[in-house]
């Protein structure tokens, strides 16, 4: 056995002088209160990561939470273009601010960072990995829910973040390409090595809604995101919990920086109905039935396009 250096980190020896694993785990900064940390994953690129994110943050928010989220993808940063955010973090003497969208969600991205948002990170992996981290450190967040959007793949930056970040769980989103399936399989098998739980499977553009009849159509098979995850996990905690139709008013909302004003305008929907019932409420009861109906259809109408992206 070589000389021992007292760095149980790089020897694989078993001696007197080894001692117990040491956790990894990070704390966040003193002044932050973070509630439910979870990641949300992929193990390809394209599969539209950052859109249910943010989806998820937008619908956390109208819940009335606190929401955050961390942009761990340094190098493809895109969630503050999904809330129209181009104005720069600033930081106090010993903490870094997020930045807050028009609805309250707070964000922490590379790109609030650059001169210029289009300027390229070319970085190597360890100080990309250091800036995630940094995120988590230094920035002072005050969530109930903050997601972590991760870079694609099971590399340099996942590792930081599952070693570094105490997550309550992750989500795992893929698409129903058959290639898919495959790195889906990796995503799951690395959560479950790292002890990270899997909270579900969301298959993002699982299907078209024919605009003419309604009728669903699956363009590349169904239920293959969740063949994938069930062949990888060792328990069902790692289900489908949710197919997301490929939506073109949606995507443009992404596009166009007014994904949160698509949140905004379903909650203002709601509200008016909210409301409409409280009226149907106060009217006599001959008429209240026929406007309750009325009311039953045009929720399911709301919901319905909301789950195709068109309201």
């Amino acid at each position: 056995m070589s000389e021992c250096t007292h760095n149980c980190s790089t020897c694989g020896e078993s001696c007197g002088e080894r001692t117990s694993p040491q956790s990894f785990l990070k704390k966040p900064h003193a002044d932050a209160h973070i509630g439910k940390v979870f990641g949300v994953v992929s193990g390809k690129g394209g599969v539209g990561k950052s859109m249910v994110t943010s989806q998820l943050a937008v619908s956390l928010r109208r819940k009335g939470y606190r929401v955050g989220i961390l942009d761990a993808d340094i190098t493809g940063p895109s969630i503050p273009k999904a809330f129209g955010m181009h104005e720069k973090a600033v930081g106090t003497e010993n903490a870094l601010l997020p930045c807050v969208s028009s609805t309250g969600i707070e964000v922490m991205s590379i790109n609030l960072l650059l001169d210029d948002e289009t300027d390229p990170v070319i970085w190597r992996g360890p100080v990309i990995g250091g800036v995630v981290t940094q995120f988590w450190t230094d920035v002072l967040w005050d969530v109930d829910y903050l997601l972590v959007d991760m870079p694609p793949g099971t590399g340099d930056v996942t590792l930081s973040v599952f070693q570094s970040i105490p997550l309550s769980g992750i989500v795992v989103v893929a698409s129903p390409q058959e290639l898919v399936g495959m790195v889906v399989e990796k995503a799951v098998k690395m959560a479950e090595k790292m002890a990270v739980p899997i909270v579900g499977l969301v298959e993002n553009m699982s299907y078209l809604v024919c605009p003419d009849c309604g009728r669903k159509i699956y363009l590349f098979g169904e239920g293959r995101s969740a063949e994938a995850a069930k062949k990888a996990a060792e328990d069902q905690a790692a289900a489908l919990r949710a197919e997301l139709a490929k939506a073109k008013k949606s995507a443009a909302a992404m596009d166009n920086k007014a994904l949160a004003e698509f949140g905004v305008l379903f909650r203002q929907a709601q509200e008016t109905v909210n409301r409409l019932t409280e009226i149907a409420g106060e009217l006599d009861e001959e008429n209240r039935p026929k406007i309750n109906r009325a009311l039953d259809a045009l929720r399911n109408m709301i919901s319905e396009k909301v789950g195709e992206g068109t309201v």
